[in-house]
Order: C-alpha cells, then structure tokens, then sequence
C-alpha cells in the first residue's frame, strides 16, 4: 500500500520528492523519457497529469502543458497505457492527478478499476470533495487504491480533520491558495498551517504550489514529508529541454 511505502522510504530520508508531468506534454515519449529522468535522479513517487480541458487548479504553466497535450491529441485511453507502461517499467509508485469530469465520465467504477490494472496506487482529484465523492471513494477503497485529498492553509481545523477521515496514502497540502506555478513565501506562516495540518492527520504530509529550489526543500525538511515539484519541471523542459530535467532533479537534493 502507498502509505507502507511511503513510511518504508522516510526511515531512509528526511523528506521524499514527488513530481509531477502532464502527459503528452511535450509529447507522449518525451514524457516518457522525462519519467525515467526523474527515476534515476531518485525521485520517490510520481504524479501523472491526464490533461484537462479546465484545470482550475492549475496556473499558467501547467494550463499551457494541458492544453498543447490535448492539441496533440491524448486521451484518457492513452493515458492509461502510459501509466500502465511506466508502472511495470519503474519501481516507484505511480499516481495519476486529474478533474473529476474526466473520472465520473469514464465511470468511477471503471476508472478505479483501470488504475488498478494499470499498476497505479491512487489518483489527486482537487475538483471533487468527500461530500460529492461516496462513488469515487467506495470504488478507490474497493481497489486498494488511494484517493488522495488536499487541504490549503484556508483551511478551518475542524474542515481538516473530516478531510484526514477520508484521506489513504498521504494528505496533499497546498503551500498557499490560488493555483499552481507562483511564488511561495517559505516563512513561519507556513510552518504554523503544516504544524495545524500534522494535528489533523497522521498520514504523511506532501506540499506542493511553488517548491522549486533546494532551499525549498531544506526549508520543508522535518515540518512536511514529501515535497512536490510541478511546475518548475515544466519550465526547465521549456527552455532547457528534456536532457535538463535528470540533473535539474538531482540538485534539490
């Protein structure tokens, strides 16, 4: 299960890394080629973006991924061939991140059991909260997979305890509101909402929305568990390419 693993890999590390990739953006083997960068640069789990037509939690950067993805022609069906692929091919587990559209129109119960099969163990839906989600939880649960839910430093106390109570795997916190891509201020604010976030839940912790540096990650070590890189990942393929992405990973560390 995700969480055993997750557990496993932090008596090894202080804090783990989780990317994330929008597939088909640049196209869908030079995502491929990204994935097995990031693997060998050591990344510990990944997020897979089926991309969207909407993406309300996404900023520009990633919006413009989605959308060039879904101008070259990707579908879900190819989506899950990717993740089915690169699930047998590497050994770190595997989540996809998309919007609720793309789920409750394949059918919660067959997307579940297509993640299944494909070798993924859970999904980041931000669009769909617990109260409008029973379906989509009953068919992760029946599945052993991990539906994986977000909280935001907006977020009331009591709010984020009925979130833990849903929550498999680890809880997802955004750094700050607003979408994906901008600045993050790195401060004791930030450290006072993941200390809130760690009394509602003891699942792991992974912070995303503006983790782009080392000192980043230095910052995060020992308040939050995983650290997600977005959009930054994007921007290095923009204007290094893809050959940049294996050592641009390897300097967070």
């Amino acid at each position: 299960m995700l969480e055993s693993y997750l557990r496993d890999r932090l008596k090894e590390k202080q804090i783990l890394l989780m990317t994330h990739i929008v597939l088909g953006y640049p196209n869908l083997s030079a995502s491929m080629e990204i994935v097995e960068a990031m693997v060998a640069a050591g990344v510990d789990l990944m997020e897979l973006q089926i991309p969207f037509s909407e993406p309300i939690a996404d900023g520009p950067v990633i919006l413009k991924a989605n959308q060039q993805s879904l101008a070259a022609g990707t579908t879900v069906a190819q989506c899950m061939a990717f993740a089915s692929a690169a699930s047998k091919k590497f050994d770190i587990p595997f989540l996809f991140m998309t919007y609720t559209n793309i789920a409750f129109k394949y059918g919660f119960e067959r997307f579940a059991g297509a993640m299944a099969n494909a070798g993924l163990c859970g999904a980041i839906v931000p669009d769909l909260p617990p109260e409008e989600g029973q379906d989509y939880i009953e068919a992760m649960e029946a599945h052993q997979l991990a539906p994986i839910f977000v909280m935001a430093p907006t977020t009331t106390d009591r709010r984020m305890n009925y979130l833990a109570g849903c929550a498999r795997g680890f809880v997802y916190c955004m750094a700050r509101k607003g979408v994906t891509g901008k600045e993050t201020a790195f401060s004791s604010d930030l450290e006072g909402y993941l200390a809130r976030c760690r009394q509602a839940t003891d699942l792991p912790l992974a912070l995303g929305f503006g983790v782009k540096s080392r000192e980043d990650i230095a910052f995060l070590t020992g308040k939050a568990d995983i650290a997600v890189i977005g959009s930054e990942t994007i921007r290095i393929v923009d204007r290094q390419g893809v050959g940049a992405v294996g050592p641009f990973i390897e300097s967070l560390r």
